[in-house]
């Protein structure tokens, strides 16, 4: 029996013991657990940067803009926030020339209930919290190598320090978060985000690909360009603890992260399973199919050609996206997206597409609160009662069929140890 994630509650799976081939959990270190004083350190002893302080000092800065994600990425903020804001307030600038800018890319804007959630009160009432548009209130940045004009929110530009926060995990076509996409696509404008984006076609764009992956380095280019000072970047791990913190370069600090993220996230398996059953690690992971999508990437890389994905996401937003949403509508089959894609790029369309090349390899079934004409649109088969589909997969491929479990997905990129790859 397993308990997976669903929404902000679990939904116990009883697992057939001799088709079980494994539960992969992203990798723990032992003795790690969350802890404040690793962003204290971090930003004591920075990487390839002077540290706050004296940035603050070099630069004569008197206002400052950080960059935090928005409620769809759960970085641990009240533990990161406190003393970054402290040593930023410790050097003389005041608290209300100090602006949280949420790089919400092109998602809505966070609610005032959810900056308290994420932020906590305090910093909520001390500090100015705003969301960025993509359409709206952009500065030009510079000229980025492609050619295109980088348009950022104005507030990053006219700032005197920019600093930048974040998570650093697996990203289904960036290869990590983190470090410059902040920038790109977090506070980015929407023409330029779409380019990006549209990039993900090129094969080297994958989960877990950060060298000479052309959406990855665009990013970096952004950051570098828009002139980020400083960034804090944290790993978590299974429960949302921080088990890792680095601070300082834009580059070098987002790298040191990536490094240690990819010894929990890579595991290796022995090989690929006829079922996997992935879970997105509950709430807000799995507020929408928009966010949920990244759990079928990680579960592909451990499925079989021809084999079935189950995935459990709650979705209580449902779809999450306009455009993903119009381009499910409009299509009559997987190719109508495809073609969509490559003739009419339309950001949001990406996840439509994103799930399409899931689909190519494997069935997907979806357990969640979306109605079934909803889950359909999708091109996967909606599931009420995972133990029977369970039992009626085990009868499709056979007595020998392997099941893996995959409880935290988005977290974990298999690596097939196996000489035959299936």
């Amino acid at each position: 029996m397993i308990e997976l994630a669903y929404g902000q509650n679990s939904i116990p799976v009883d697992l057939p013991q001799h088709h079980l081939q494994e539960i992969v959990w992203p990798r723990e270190f032992p003795g790690l657990s969350a802890d404040t004083n690793l962003v204290q350190q971090a930003l004591r002893f920075p990487k390839n940067s002077p540290t706050l302080s004296e940035l603050v000092r070099l630069k004569s800065a008197r206002s400052a803009v950080i960059v935090v994600n928005d409620i769809t990425r759960p970085t641990p903020y009240q533990e990161i926030l406190p003393p970054l804001l402290d040593e930023l307030t410790g050097t003389g600038i005041d608290k209300e020339n100090i602006i949280l800018l949420i790089a919400t890319g092109i998602h809505r804007p966070q609610t005032e209930e959810e900056n308290q959630l994420v932020f906590g009160p305090d910093i909520c009432s001390q500090y100015r919290i705003v969301n960025h548009d993509c359409d709206r209130d952009l500065a030009l940045a510079g000229v980025l190598p492609n050619g295109m004009d980088l348009y950022i929110n104005k507030y990053a530009v006219e700032a005197d320090l920019l600093i930048t926060t974040g998570l650093v995990g697996l990203h289904y076509f960036a290869g990590y978060s983190g470090g410059r996409k902040s920038i790109l696509p977090g506070i980015a404008s929407r023409s330029l985000i779409e380019a990006n984006h549209k990039m993900m076609n090129d094969p080297r764009a994958c989960l877990g690909n950060y060298q000479n992956n052309p959406v990855s380095d665009l990013m970096l280019k952004a950051a570098e360009i828009a002139g980020v000072d400083f960034i804090v970047n944290v790993v978590t791990g299974s429960h949302h603890n921080i088990v890792y913190a680095s601070a300082g370069h834009v580059y070098d600090a987002w790298m040191d992260a990536v490094l240690f993220a990819e010894q929990l996230s890579v595991v290796p398996i022995a090989d690929r399973a006829d079922i996997v059953l992935a879970s997105c690690g509950g709430y807000p992971k799995d507020i929408n199919m928009y966010q949920a999508q990244k759990a079928l990437d990680s579960a592909s890389l451990a499925v079989k050609q021809g084999g079935a994905i189950i995935l459990v996401a709650e979705c209580s937003e449902g779809l999450g996206e306009r455009t993903f949403t119009q381009w499910l509508n409009d299509a009559t089959c997987i190719e109508d997206i495809e073609k969509r894609f490559i003739n009419h790029f339309e950001l949001g369309g990406h996840k439509a597409f994103a799930i399409c090349r899931t689909l190519r390899h494997a069935d997907i079934y979806l357990y969640s609160g979306m109605p079934d004409n909803t889950v359909r649109r999708m091109y996967m088969q909606p599931v009420h009662d995972l133990q029977k589909l369970l039992q009626d997969l085990l009868c499709k491929y056979g007595p020998q069929s392997s099941i893996l479990v995959m409880p935290e997905a988005p977290k974990i990129a298999v690596k097939i140890t196996s000489k035959n790859k299936s």
